[in-house]
């Protein structure tokens, strides 16, 4: 329902595009070309921006500037401003930068846990609970990003209660603020996603749940639409469309920041983000990454931005009603 108790149901949207975007590309972005684009996006009207991640440049060096990045962006009061960290260095990074949340990353998946980040699922788990520990100390609450959380391009479905004992394990043991359910090869459909969506907002209601989908097979929408009937109020999308994961093959970006923000609105729900902010925003990635967008919303347009009439219309109007005379009978 878009409606609640005669008000507009609040949808979160939350940019992805400056981390997840971005680390997927092979032009580097110019560090003023980052911060502007972020300071864009914080006018929109955005929930939480993942501005960047602080992880080795050896590894994503599309990201190389993190610190800088993050220190010189211009902050919007209410604007959630996080970043990725792998391991305790990153969140000391992070945290001198000035993060205001740190996201922290790991697989549901075994094989691609150890695909992505060479640790088995388990001592993941061990190192990032060492990271929330440090956040903790300096005051910042953490979200884990649980990756494959709806299917594994190498093992296939991913079982629902092993999704659903790691997000336990976060919430209760590392003391996470919020969760996050990424479909990172876009293998997620409506059914699961409503499922997992329903069985987590049960178990814990009070945990900020955020859903993560890729667009990979055109299902990206439908999700979104298929989690927010099971409860579900927040969501990662990317300007543009841009991102993927670079260990996982053929997951193409994330479901668009512009088409969702779009068709929320014409389905009657309050995202509190101003769409033409959004799209001037995401005019600008082709000349940064150098090619092409997906965005259908910047290519045709919102609903109703109309175009002008033919030059030569009122000349055309007025041979149309000509042939309407002439075609008459006599009286």
């Amino acid at each position: 329902m878009s409606i609640w108790n005669g008000t507009r149901r609040r949808i979160h949207l939350q940019e992805v595009g400056p981390r997840d975007g971005l680390q997927a590309e092979c032009a580097f972005v110019e560090t003023h070309d980052k911060i502007a684009l972020v300071d864009a996006l914080s006018k929109s009207g955005v929930a939480k921006i993942e501005v960047t991640a602080f992880v080795s440049p050896q590894a994503i060096p599309a990201l190389r500037d993190a610190e800088i990045v993050l220190r010189e962006i211009e902050r919007e009061p209410g604007v959630v401003y996080t970043a990725l960290v792998p391991n305790v260095r990153g969140a000391e990074r992070a945290i001198d930068a000035r993060a205001d949340e740190l996201n922290l990353v790991m697989s549901a998946s075994e094989s691609h846990n150890l695909s992505n980040l060479r640790m088995t699922r388990d001592q993941s788990f061990g190192s990032l609970k060492t990271v929330a520990g440090i956040a903790r100390d300096a005051g910042l609450p953490v979200n884990i990003s649980l990756s494959c959380a709806f299917g594994c391009p190498m093992e296939g479905d991913v079982a629902e209660d092993a999704v659903l004992e790691w997000a336990r394990r976060f919430i209760e043991e590392a003391g996470a603020r919020g969760v996050t359910l990424c479909d990172t090869t876009g293998m997620a459909y409506p059914p699961q996603v409503a499922r997992l969506t329903a069985a987590f907002i049960e178990r814990w209601p009070h945990t900020e749940l955020t859903l993560h989908f890729h667009n990979t097979r055109g299902m990206g929408l439908a999700n979104v639409l298929a989690a927010i009937d099971a409860g579900a109020n927040r969501f990662d999308a990317s300007l543009g469309g841009i991102g993927g994961c670079p260990y996982a093959p053929g997951a193409s970006g994330n479901v668009c920041s512009e088409e969702i923000v779009h068709a929320l609105e014409w389905m009657g729900y309050d995202t509190g983000v101003d769409l033409y902010t959004l799209i001037e925003a995401a005019k600008r990635l082709p000349a940064l990454i150098g090619h092409d967008t997906p965005s259908q919303i910047v290519k045709a347009g919102r609903r109703l931005d109309l175009h002008p009439l033919p030059a030569d219309f009122d000349a055309i109007r007025e041979r149309a009603l000509q042939r309407d005379v002439a075609s008459r009978p006599p009286n």
